[in-house]
């Protein structure tokens, strides 16, 4: 992976967790560019700019702190990368394995993001 978008996609990913823990609207909206599409689940519309993403993505939240994230990237094209992580709950404890779709613009900032989870059978499992 090229070193620039190595670095887009670490600085991407680690303000994704930041805001994940945070909920903070501007740290959340920082991600995104103005016209961003962000897919939640298959065959649903994506929400879409900003503004919306905010918005829903704060009407869905995590309690800040609950969660620890691990990560890789799977596959890198020149503006689109393939994630997979494993998102681990503290309480109450459950354990999600993660497959993004990101797109970066030349700034760093998502212009389009697809998530996948499914959540694993046990209670708990080992990041890795």
């Amino acid at each position: 992976m090229g070193d620039d978008l190595a670095r887009r996609l670490n600085t991407w990913v680690d303000g994704y967790v930041q805001a994940w823990n945070s909920n903070d609207p501007a740290a959340i909206g920082a991600l995104f560019t103005q016209e961003a599409a962000y897919y939640t689940e298959p065959y649903s519309p994506p929400w879409q700019g900003r503004d919306e993403i905010v918005r829903r993505w704060l009407d869905r939240k995590d309690a800040p702190g609950e969660t620890e994230f691990r990560w890789h990237p799977l596959a890198i094209g020149p503006d689109v990368a393939v994630v997979q992580g494993v998102a681990v709950y503290r309480s109450p404890p459950r354990t999600y394995s993660n497959l993004w779709v990101i797109r970066l613009d030349a700034e760093g900032h998502c212009t389009e993001f697809t998530e996948w989870w499914m959540q694993h059978g046990s209670s708990r499992s080992n990041l890795s």
